[in-house]
């Protein structure tokens, strides 16, 4: 929890002061006096596979942390064998971070009488939270209590209790007192965790038409001081990297490196280098063949009804509408009118540029798989007639609580007003894991079940109430009523008043054999036949080659989310992800020095963008192939920031082609931009 032999990173904690105020606290720190012996830094992969530099956990031996291993899939060999070309490039991604608007923080409070303790945490699920919590302090899980209100964002940063949040429950443990802790957006900036950072060394094996047969992946993960998510990233890359493109070959490798910089953590979309790197290759194809990046897309897209139905590593590609995303693209997007705008305004000394990616994001399931498995859901009629969902999501910024009620309510026949969504208790609320997109899918389809059930309940004793079949009932506005005589009815509230006067034996007569008068519904949901989000995204820009500056004429998504549970919070989703995506390409980067000192934990130097940085974008959404016959509903939380990065330096790389760039990175400001027209010299 605090670093004691080595600090490994700027901003490892070595130590902890409490006092009464932070100013207080602020001037304490300043009598530590830590005495450091400075040892040669690894500030970065290529530094952590030199064996002279100093291991930076002596127990590993190495800065290695995951050796270079490698899996084939399909025969390789033959594949590269029989290609007419092979493309070599070198890729990477840049560091950068969550930045959500309230940073971490919590409040611990021990209760000695009890031997338990209770935090309010800002965080993502309040089950992981305690998990954690209760290992470090030695404790059963039933004696911690987190609680969590209103979060201001996380993006993967608050997944689980951090290092500051264990070692203040352990301070409120000693002291008997509660202690809060708030991250400042310097510590938030300099040490609360990092995400993307991977080269690739990549080959494609391809046909003079251009399909695509094989890939051949060498990838090097910089994870940080600590593994984190660094790890274990890297086989959902893997996984995933084909997309919906039906190559017949594969080999990849894998190694994951440890420095000095703050750990790689989830962050929207943890695998998104794979949808970066596939991209990337498309594009460069195109040009190497002279063809439309487009029309490269179309040929090797899989496509509904047509062999391969997987990937080469083995996912199915069954509900996958990548092709039909693109073919909506060429319909939306005038890309002969474009060429020849783009070559009227070169003529001018005007360099505009369209750039294309698709992707598409596993939706949760089939029935359950995954590391997160099932998702637990409670549901009940309160007194006052209303409805009481008890969830493991924990919102942070997604309006969980809109859309889950909304599936309720409709599924029940009760006002959208009358439910009431009940999370962030880890003693009300049932175990789960909120993140991976998997809300719409897991909890829309918990929910959609759980009230399914209820509402047969409810049915069944407003049956007996109203000496009525419950099949010959119906449901409005919480209201049952006999089918075709609506003025005879019961509220949603005399349901519950009769439910619970049957439970204390107080009914004036028995409810007739099999009326269930328990209103309380526990679920499992175990995702159906799972499915795919997906879409293609197309960006128009215009590079001014005298300051290096990208503007965007024009911003297209054609997405596939399945059934939309409420439209306007699917397309704030993509456009937040969308906006993050630019952020990444042009202004967001992680900078460290040679040394290993951090050189962007301010907003001055970490560059955030803002309303003036991100054009209007346009929506256009696909009706999914029905794989369910009761949910549809899948996640688009991280799809935006998934495709985002690899479609604008797409149009920032069509944009540059009259100065014969290629562009192999995705951290693309104005100076880099000129560097790369030669503009300035590179340093």
């Amino acid at each position: 929890v605090l670093a004691t032999d080595r600090a490994r990173l700027v901003g490892d904690p070595v130590a902890l002061v409490v006092a009464e105020s932070r100013y207080l606290a602020e001037d304490a720190c300043e009598l530590i006096d830590v005495e450091y012996v400075e040892l040669p830094a690894v500030a970065s992969v290529e530094q952590a596979q030199d064996a002279a530099r100093p291991a930076i956990f002596e127990e590993i031996g190495s800065n290695v942390l995951v050796p270079a291993n490698s899996r084939q899939y399909g025969d390789f060999d033959a594949v590269f064998g029989e290609a007419d070309r092979v493309l070599s490039l070198h890729l990477d991604t840049h560091r950068v971070q969550n930045v959500p608007m309230e940073c971490r923080g919590s409040v611990s409070s021990w209760d000695e009488d009890s031997g338990s303790l209770t935090m309010w945490s800002a965080c993502q699920g309040t089950h992981t939270v305690r998990g954690i919590v209760a290992k470090k302090l030695g404790l059963e899980p039933e004696r911690v209590r987190i609680r969590t209100g209103d979060v201001g964002g996380s993006f993967g940063l608050k997944v689980g209790a951090s290092r500051e949040d264990i070692a203040c429950a352990v301070a409120s443990r000693v002291l008997r007192r509660p202690v809060k802790w708030t991250e400042d957006r310097y510590e938030n900036l300099n040490s609360s965790g990092q995400a993307r950072e991977e080269t690739f060394d990549v080959a494609v094996a391809i046909t003079g038409e251009g399909e695509i047969l094989g890939l051949d992946v060498h990838m090097i993960i910089d994870a940080g001081a600590y593994t984190g998510m660094g790890g274990g990233v890297g086989g959902a890359i893997e996984a995933t990297i084909p997309g919906p493109y039906k190559m017949r070959a594969m080999q990849f490798e894998t190694a994951v490196m440890v420095t000095n910089k703050a750990t790689y953590v989830p962050y929207r979309g943890p695998w998104a280098a794979e949808t970066f790197v596939r991209e990337r290759v498309v594009d460069t194809v195109a040009r190497a063949i002279g063809k439309d990046p487009l029309e490269v897309r179309m040929l090797n897209c899989a496509r509904p009804g047509l062999e391969p139905a997987d990937m080469i590593t083995g996912r199915s590609l069954v509900g996958v509408t990548a092709y039909e995303s693109l073919a909506r693209m060429r319909e939306v997007v005038d890309i002969a009118a474009f060429r020849a705008r783009q070559a009227a305004a070169a003529a001018e000394g005007r360099y505009l540029g369209l750039g294309m990616a698709t992707f598409i994001e596993a939706a949760p399931g089939p029935r359950g798989s995954g590391p997160v498995g099932m998702e637990r859901m409670g549901m009940e009629l309160a007194d006052d007639g209303t409805v009481h969902v008890f969830t493991a999501q924990m919102p942070h910024g997604q309006s969980h609580e809109t859309t889950i009620a909304q599936v309720a309510a409709d599924e029940l026949g009760t006002p959208f007003e009358d439910i009431r969504v009940v999370v962030g208790d880890s003693d009300l609320v049932p175990p789960g894991f909120t993140g991976g997109s998997r809300a719409a899918t897991m909890m829309g389809g918990a929910a959609r079940m759980s009230a399914r059930e209820l509402r047969r309940r409810i049915l069944m004793v407003a049956g007996h109430l109203l000496e009525a079949s419950a099949d010959d009932l119906d449901v409005d506005a919480g209201k049952v009523f006999v089918r075709g005589v609506p003025s005879i009815s019961v509220s949603f509230a005399d349901v519950a008043a009769a439910s619970h006067a049957a439970e204390m034996n107080q009914f004036l007569d028995t409810p007739g054999e099999g009326v269930e008068v328990d209103l309380r519904v526990e679920n499992t949901y175990d995702g159906g036949a799972g499915g795919w989000s997906g879409g293609t995204h197309c960006a128009i820009v215009e590079v001014d080659a005298a300051t290096g500056l990208v503007s965007f004429e024009r911003y297209v998504v054609v997405e596939d989310c399945g059934e939309i549970i409420n439209p306007a919070v699917v397309d704030g989703q993509i456009c937040g992800g969308v906006a993050q995506g630019i952020g990444a390409v042009l202004l967001e980067r992680s900078a460290y020095d040679d040394e290993g000192r951090y050189l962007s934990a301010t907003f001055m130097d970490y560059l955030l963008p803002s309303t003036t940085d991100i054009p209007t974008i346009e929506v256009h959404h696909l009706e999914s192939v029905l794989l369910d016959d009761d949910v549809n509903f899948r996640g688009v939380g991280e799809g935006g920031m998934i495709v985002t990065p690899a479609c604008v330096v797409n149009a920032i790389e069509d944009a540059l082609t009259p100065f014969g760039v290629e562009i192999r990175e995705q951290h693309l400001p104005p100076a880099r931009i000129l560097e790369l027209i030669g503009a300035i010299p590179t340093e």
